[in-house]
């Protein structure tokens, strides 16, 4: 038994028994630096699953849940992507689950695919794909493949806290360089920076674009919906790295989240703006499949007293439900809620000299012939 398990242990008899003696209530849990509070049952097992993996925590002391990082060997890397509202034919994801932590990520509802929950789960139990490197480059020495861009990740992010240590992230990035491959990266983690070498040779080809997820200036608000991810400063700083070696970079805001985070929109597109970031582009948040429940307990514990009013605007997005499967629809929502929200993000965008196209890679370059051999850095 190890340390933390003891004192887990310690903590459940504290608390129980001051319940039983004294007729105090248990206080609500807090698990730190998680966003889930609870684990969702997987609809794809009849295992119940332990709801709730942590200790009952005693006058705010925070529960700490070790991650688990599970080794897996796919046969192949990189996903088709049929989804017409995405902006991306394929993508490749080298961690499934991610340890962010973000409450409203839409990727949990793809964990429970794996066998895990998409609550708590989701960001304890990381799936590492340590071969992903060698499925690229089998793949780009493919005669078949046409170099496509490929999106890092498209579901989990691809510089989650891990990728410091393993650098799966990094060694994909050298085999799209040494193919001049055209790739796209998604990432709310400054660790990015640390590939600026890469990236740099990328550019020189037109083979890069990064999109920088921020959908908030509260750094308060930041710490409970997205735990583990880096600051707001550390990403506005992110922008302003990258921009500054001509590395076209996009704002993600996503997600827009009505009642908590909508009235940041024009004061978040100034700071980017001014960071250097080219684009603006904005989600609105869904709350599709075990996300309902997930969002919902995680509002119960974090702002109680907006709960119903943060679910009833996100409803109002949706026709009364709590997300859509609708393409377009459940990046955008309808409504009075949605049109404010798509007509602040126009008003940005003229203000702030933000633009609406997509970056166009160079798509020329792809050498992809099996058994070719190419330097790193041609």
């Amino acid at each position: 038994m190890t340390s933390l398990e003891k004192d887990n242990i310690f903590v459940i008899l504290k608390t129980k028994y001051l319940a039983m003696h004294f007729d105090l209530p248990i206080i609500q849990p807090t698990v730190k630096g998680r966003g889930a509070m609870i684990n969702t049952q997987n609809r794809f097992s009849n295992e119940v699953r332990d709801e709730k993996p942590w200790i009952w925590d005693w006058e705010g002391e925070d529960i700490n849940l070790k991650t688990q990082f599970i080794d897996t060997y796919p046969k192949t890397i990189v996903n088709k992507v049929d989804s017409p509202d995405v902006g991306l034919e394929y993508s490749l994801n080298p961690y499934q689950g991610c340890e962010h932590g973000c409450v409203y990520c839409y990727a949990r509802n793809t964990h429970p695919y794996w066998g895990y929950s998409a609550g708590l789960d989701f960001e304890t139990k990381i799936l590492v794909k340590r071969n992903a490197p060698e499925l690229l480059e089998k793949l780009l020495k493919s005669k078949t493949w046409q170099g496509y861009p490929i999106m890092l990740s498209g579901n989990t992010d691809c510089y989650q806290p891990i990728e410091k240590q393993l650098e799966i992230t990094r060694s994909l990035l050298k085999v799209f360089l040494k193919y001049k491959h055209p790739v796209g990266i998604v990432t709310k983690n400054a660790l990015i920076l640390r590939d600026l070498d890469i990236l740099k040779e990328l550019n020189k080809h037109k083979l890069i674009s990064v999109a920088i997820s921020l959908n908030t200036l509260d750094e308060d608000l930041r710490r409970v919906l997205e735990p583990r991810t880096s600051s707001v400063q550390k990403r506005i700083e992110t922008i302003r790295a990258l921009s500054k070696e001509g590395i076209p970079v996009t704002a993600l805001a996503a997600p827009i989240i009505p009642g908590l985070n909508d009235t940041d929109i024009l004061p978040l597109a100034k700071k980017v703006s001014e960071a250097g970031a080219r684009r603006l582009a904005h989600i609105v948040v869904r709350l599709n499949g075990d996300l309902a429940e997930i969002f919902t307990n995680w509002l119960e514990h974090i702002y109680p007293d907006r709960k119903e009013k943060v679910l009833n605007k996100i409803k109002s997005l949706f026709g009364g439900k709590l997300g859509s499967s609708q393409f377009v629809e459940r990046m955008k929502g309808s409504g009075k809620i949605a049109d404010i929200i798509h007509q602040q993000f126009d008003m940005a965008k003229k203000l702030y000299m933000l633009k609406d196209e997509k970056f166009q890679y160079n798509l020329d370059l792809y050498r992809a012939r099996s058994g070719q051999q190419l330097e790193l850095f041609a």
